[in-house]
């Protein structure tokens, strides 16, 4: 027993001494572009922590005018003033938006629409993960609330500040975990039968398909939309699970850190000539989905049923 713990202990140290190394391999693409941003106008969602707020504080470097949307106002002025005293620029804002809540999401829109003129990224950051059963005040599932159907939402409420922007992207952060997601259009909300891990997943399938829908509707507009899949990154997300939080701090030199998890997103919202590439993205390079996330029938019909929950009126 003392060889077994001797040896295993050795073979941890020699795993963290080499760490750094190893997490450099791992680490991903970095977005490289020089773009810069003065006169374009940002909303991000979930940017008062992790890779939003990262994002946000690229870009604001870069001197766009960026809104941090979120649901705890107080930590997202939190984030915004140090994201103005690192890169010297006065506008970045924040406002409420709590994405579970669909009186909340038409309260942002509705006050944004009112405040400015264009839009040129929506970068859809905001996500929850490995949540107990429960569901919103809208009767939705949680994951699918806020990861899915609260984007969805979102989206179709400033598309027409996107258009009128044009040209102009759309990001959402979707995941690999998708692969193993399944749009059970019998049991939505979890009903019948839920497991918080591929509640997860299911949803995160759902951020892949509704970015294919997006990309097909919006040809021509000059508006291009992409899904991103940033990297296994230390960060809160993961607060839902003991287990998953331990693994996380255990597991931390090996793990993306919350700059490295932005740049995929900021490639999708920023690279030169990206526009004809619509799709779905890692470690700033396009890459492949699961035969799921490409069926198009799925993808129009979770479009559809979604128009359906959230009471939107189709064209």
């Amino acid at each position: 027993m003392l060889v077994v713990l001797g040896l295993l202990t050795s073979f941890l140290s020699f795993l963290y001494v080499i760490a750094p190394s190893i997490r450099k391999f791992f680490a991903g693409g970095v977005c490289r572009t020089d773009v810069q941003l003065f006169g374009k106008v940002v909303v991000i969602t979930g940017a008062n922590t992790g890779i939003g707020k990262e994002t946000a504080r690229e870009l604001a470097r870069r001197g766009a005018r960026v809104y941090i949307a979120c649901r705890d106002v107080l930590k997202g002025e939190s984030a915004a003033s140090e994201i103005q005293a690192d890169t010297k620029n006065s506008q970045v804002l924040v406002r409420k938006l709590d994405l579970s809540d669909t009186k909340s999401i038409r309260a942002f829109a509705e006050g944004f629409l009112a405040e400015e003129k264009q839009l040129h990224i929506l970068i859809n950051n905001a996500g929850v993960m490995l949540c107990p059963y429960s569901k919103t005040a809208d009767g939705f599932e949680t994951h699918l609330a806020v990861n899915h159907l609260g984007h969805f939402l979102l989206t179709h409420l400033l598309l027409g500040r996107l258009k009128e922007s044009a040209p102009a992207r759309v990001v959402n952060l979707s995941s690999v975990a998708h692969h193993l997601g399944k749009i059970r259009f019998h049991d939505l909300q979890g009903d019948k039968y839920y497991n918080l891990g591929f509640a997860y997943c299911h949803s995160k399938l759902a951020n892949v398909l509704f970015t294919r829908e997006l990309a097909k509707r919006l040809k021509g507009t000059g508006v291009t939309t992409y899904a991103v899949h940033p990297g296994i990154v230390r960060s809160k997300l993961v607060r839902h699970s003991f287990l998953l939080c331990l693994l996380w701090r255990l597991f931390s030199p090996f793990l993306k850190t919350t700059w490295e998890g932005a740049q995929t997103s900021l490639h999708c919202a920023l690279a030169e000539g990206l526009e004809p590439l619509s799709g779905y993205f890692s470690d700033c390079k396009k890459t492949w989905v699961s035969p799921r996330a490409r069926n198009n029938k799925t993808a129009e019909r979770l479009w559809n049923v979604s128009c359906e929950l959230l009471g939107i009126q189709q064209e």
